[in-house]
């Protein structure tokens, strides 16, 4: 397994530019036989060039040496031919130079080097960017080398540390001058258990040809490795070899999601919608002691380890075969190096909001074969109070109780706002908002306030930014169906008297306010029993709205009967990755 990075950005120093680009050519030299057979006669001079960067690198091998340079783009061609020739006279040592080679030596000893372009000479004087051309020939003495420019190459290239039998294997791959869908994967296991660490003749044997791979029960116990070939349509880089760290692990057997995933066995048509609202637990939750010790004291302490979760929702995910999925408690790690490669192999793109100071936030990904990206208006909810003269009413009412306002703005809970469009219809917009509202048990009037501050600037961005564009609000909302979130939510109004108002006890009263919900929304999913379910507490806290006047619910899919639930007395378990369960259902278009 390998990692590397490649940057494209202008501000990194040349000693970064450098050691990023020293990784990854070191990966182009492990040709397969049959690029060692084409180029047996030329060896291969790869050069990276690109405008936002001021140097240029070249890597080739040299007397069996790998040598990497890292040149000014504007420095004169001459002065690099100079370097390789002295480098070749380093690398003869004081070796005696065969009469061969002294026919393309200089009179002091050194190796003659020139450029060819076209069959013409490049004249020392060009500027490096200018002389080293995609198909230019370097000569070193006798050797010869055909320059490569940008080619296409992985910069970033790993397999996941935990592989379960019957969970999907997606590697995590980024590509430099090339497209992942031009890519070439071929699946390899072992024949044998250790059959790769003892060296046997023909220890590996193929198995898969996409880039996703699902190994089997009769896999358990043998390592897997993936060759991949970059491309771009037109040419292919040099083979990637990755093989996992360790051998296929067998899985929990039947998941809770698995009876789910025989109602989305199907991607959807143009005009319905597939969503997903899902509290995936983030890692720096689950791994707290008062999660191992109180919270999930009932569930194995390896079903908590990160990798092993993250295979039981990958699984999950690609199972429902969705358009739009919105995740609350994303580690940004998760979203950058395990959700995002995955769902990219199914068609999904995502956007990630991170929580102020914090390691966790939200996800929302869409299908990209039915969506595209059409701006993003993601707002703190407490900086958007106290900022935006949109609320400026609002702040005023909670601002006559110090207390309230202090415990308001000290949240750094967020509203990821993202507004996608149809490819087939594309007067058809969604204003697709997600969020994780304030978790204590006696903070309904603060959610209060949060959802207040949303809903108005969700009317701004749909009256103002979108004409038109109808509410799609999922996530997790800590609102119980009696709460008065939800009442405002899905009654399109709240009292000044509600309860909840005073949740927080005298001390944090607010002023008679009453609130209004501008949308018509109707919950998809209903009022289940609980989409959370722990040892101490079950009860509904997630929800998927959706805007009456555009959309109607088609299909919502059962959830985990409560056998499967509480199998292991609560959630999560070896059979579930998090202490919530994901709510999904398809909207039709009306």
């Amino acid at each position: 397994m390998y990692r590397y990075w490649i940057s494209n950005t202008r501000q990194f120093s040349s000693r970064a530019v450098w050691s990023r680009w020293l990784i990854v050519a070191r990966s182009l030299w492990c040709p397969n036989y049959l690029t060692q057979r084409f180029y047996r006669r030329m060896e291969r001079a790869v050069v990276r060039c690109v405008p936002w960067e001021s140097k240029l690198t070249i890597s080739f091998i040299l007397d069996g040496s790998q040598k990497h340079m890292l040149r000014d783009q504007t420095e004169e061609l001459g002065k690099v031919l100079a370097r390789i020739s002295k480098n070749a006279v380093k690398g003869q040592g004081k070796a005696k130079k065969s009469k061969k080679n002294k026919a393309a030596q200089a009179e002091d000893g050194e190796p003659v080097v020139r450029l060819y372009y076209n069959g013409d000479q490049v004249a020392e004087d060009a500027f490096n960017s200018d002389a080293w051309q995609d198909g230019a020939v370097l000569h070193v003495g006798d050797s010869q080398y055909k320059v490569e420019r940008n080619p296409p190459s992985f910069t970033v290239a790993e397999l996941p540390r935990s592989v379960l039998a019957g969970f999907p294997v997606c590697p995590q791959l980024a590509i430099e001058f090339g497209e992942l869908k031009h890519c070439v994967f071929t699946w390899y296991r072992e024949s044998a258990p250790n059959a790769e660490s003892e060296g046997r003749e023909d220890c590996w044997q193929e198995a898969g040809g996409e880039r996703v791979f699902t190994p089997s029960n009769s896999d358990i116990g043998l390592k897997l490795k993936l060759k991949c070939i970059p491309g771009d349509g037109a040419k292919q880089g040099v083979e990637n070899e990755l093989v996992t760290v360790g051998a296929v692990e067998a899985g929990p057997g039947t998941c809770t999601f698995d009876n789910r995933h025989m109602y989305t066995s199907k991607i959807t048509d143009d005009s319905t919608v597939r969503v997903v609202s899902y509290n995936i637990l983030a890692d720096v939750y689950a791994q707290t002691e008062l999660s191992k010790t109180v919270l999930y004291p009932y569930c194995a302490p390896y079903a908590l380890e990160l990798d092993y979760r993250q295979n039981l929702i990958k699984k999950e995910l690609s199972g429902y075969n969705a358009d739009i999925v919105c995740l609350q408690e994303v580690d940004k790690g998760v979203f950058t190096d395990s959700l995002s490669p995955a769902l990219d192999a199914f068609d999904m793109d995502g956007v990630f909001k991170i929580k102020d100071k914090q390691h966790e936030g939200l996800a929302t990904y869409f299908r990209r074969s039915k969506f595209k990206l059409v701006s993003q208006h993601d707002i703190m909810l407490s900086e958007a109070l106290l900022s935006d003269p949109l609320h400026s009413e609002l702040l005023d009412k909670i601002s006559a109780n110090p207390n309230l306002k202090e415990k308001v703005v000290q949240r750094s809970t967020i509203l990821q706002v993202t507004v996608l469009e149809s490819l087939t219809v594309p007067s058809r917009k969604l204003c697709v908002a997600n969020t994780h509202l304030y978790w204590h048990p006696k903070g309904g009037n603060v959610r209060l306030v949060q959802m207040a501050v949303a809903l108005r600037h969700l009317s701004q961005v749909t009256s103002e930014v979108h004409p038109g564009a109808p509410l799609l609000f999922s996530g997790d909302f800590n609102s119980m169906p009696s709460s008065g979130v939800f009442q405002l939510l899905s009654q399109g109004s709240l009292p000044e008297d509600h309860l909840d108002w005073a949740s927080g006890g005298p001390e944090e009263q607010c002023p008679p306010l009453a609130l209004v919900n501008p949308f018509r929304l109707v919950s998809a999913c209903g009022e289940p029993a609980y989409t959370n379910y722990v040892g101490g507490f079950h009860g509904c806290l997630d929800y998927i709205l959706v805007d009456a006047n555009a959309m109607r619910v088609e299909q919502v899919i059962p959830l985990p009967s409560h056998q499967e639930v509480s199998t292991h007395q609560g959630l999560p378990s070896v059979a579930h990755p998090s202490d919530h369960i994901s709510l999904v259902c398809d909207l039709r278009w009306n």
